[in-house]
């Protein structure tokens, strides 16, 4: 298997939504789990100015239907839809005004994606969750070394989006890091082959979730091509369908990427600033707060564990954490959590008191493993940069 496939199927089995930016939000296990999709109205739910036209946002297409017995592409062999994917591409149509034909067209051009479908298989044994073995995989000497560089060649890009958005440098680094080693593994997969795959295929019966996710962001990624944005039947990404150094699905690239260099064009690929300022714009559309740190330095509560929710939102605040202790002036009104980092292994579980700014990180991938690692590299990289 190709390096850059083993890698990012590590990142899959032990992170959310196999390490990518998602619009969606589910609760966090540190499991390879992939969001449930919401209901879908038949109207656009907003219109928003995506940098070089304005693009509609649309609500999630609830339509089709998958299948793993299916195991075959959506065409059938005289060119035409299966009844079942027809069914889906008149709803798109009806929604999105997106005509038939090209939709028809499109998926002509899918063939059924048998190494994306193992990989996103469910594995046959329960893996056992571990912060260390997860956190040693990213925060590591290459990965440190390589974001220094990386850091250093696009320090004024980077400098750049911290101040429009207010999300660190260091932050936004280290999510390229642990998303592609610095757009070292972006993956080879087609993504109009994947997502036809996983969306009318997906390779686990019991999970009917799952495949409404992935028609989703097929929709998109048509919607993207009809608009002009992309070419759906040449982009290439991970097995999952997440594009460019941030591995953004095509639902997050409609709705948070950013135009970071004011040329007219996203490129998620080659502009650092494009995607710098979309990673930036993602997370504070999302809850980062400006100069927030991810962890407060306090000690933790009593029975830490009995406050932990699992949840990607800081539900609990001062008083529920520490019901005898004055509350600091400035934590007055800020929502807090407490995160576990587990490691059955090791018998182990770490706790931190996280801010809503460590949160939206979790929104970027469903895993309080993934955002601890974010941020523990991106204060490894803070302090490699001043050596």
């Amino acid at each position: 298997m190709p390096i850059a496939v083993t890698i990012l199927r590590s990142c899959l089995l032990l992170t959310l939504l196999t390490g990518c930016a998602s619009p969606h939000s589910t609760p966090t296990t540190d499991t390879a789990v992939v969001p449930s999709s919401v209901s879908a109205p038949a109207s656009p739910a907003n219109t928003v100015n995506s940098d070089h036209r304005e693009l509609v946002i649309y609500e999630d297409l609830n339509a089709g239907s998958s299948s793993a017995a299916r195991r075959q592409p959506p065409v059938r062999a005289d060119g035409t839809l299966q009844p079942w994917a027809l069914e889906w591409a008149q709803a798109l149509e009806a929604q999105r005004q997106i005509p038939v034909a090209l939709t028809t067209s499109l998926l002509q051009q899918a063939k059924y994606n048998a190494t994306a479908a193992k990989l996103m298989a469910p594995s046959k044994g329960r893996i056992k969750k571990s912060w260390v073995t997860y956190r040693n995989r990213f925060v590591e000497p290459i990965r440190i070394r390589e974001g220094v560089t990386f850091w250093r060649n696009h320090a004024e890009t980077l400098a750049k989006a911290e101040q429009q958005y207010g999300v660190p440098a260091s932050i936004l680094v280290a999510i390229i890091g642990v998303e592609t080693l610095y757009g070292k593994y972006t993956g080879d997969f087609n993504v109009l082959e994947v997502l036809s795959t996983l969306g009318f295929s997906y390779p686990d019966d019991s999970r009917p979730e799952r495949g409404e996710l992935f028609r989703n962001q097929l929709a998109d990624l048509i919607y993207l091509h009809q608009a002009g944005i992309l070419d759906a039947s040449a982009v290439e990404g991970s097995f999952a369908g997440a594009m460019g150094l941030p591995q953004f699905m095509p639902g997050s690239l409609l709705r948070y990427a950013k135009d970071g260099d004011n040329n007219g064009n996203i490129n998620l690929h080659d502009s650092i600033a494009d995607v710098s300022a979309s990673i930036a714009n993602f997370l504070l559309e999302h809850g980062w707060v400006v100069g927030q740190p991810a962890f407060l330095d306090v000690p933790l509560p009593a029975q830490p564990g009995s406050l932990v929710t699992g949840g990607l939102e800081a539900t609990l605040n001062w008083n529920t954490l520490y019901p005898s202790q004055p509350v600091p002036g400035a934590l007055a009104s800020v929502p807090l959590g407490i995160v576990n980092l587990v490691d059955e292994p090791r018998g182990t579980v770490e706790y931190r008191v996280a801010t809503p700014s460590f949160f939206s990180i979790t929104h970027y991938n469903r895993s309080y493993f993934y955002a601890a690692s974010v941020v523990e590299l991106a204060n490894a990289l803070e302090v490699a940069m001043k050596k």
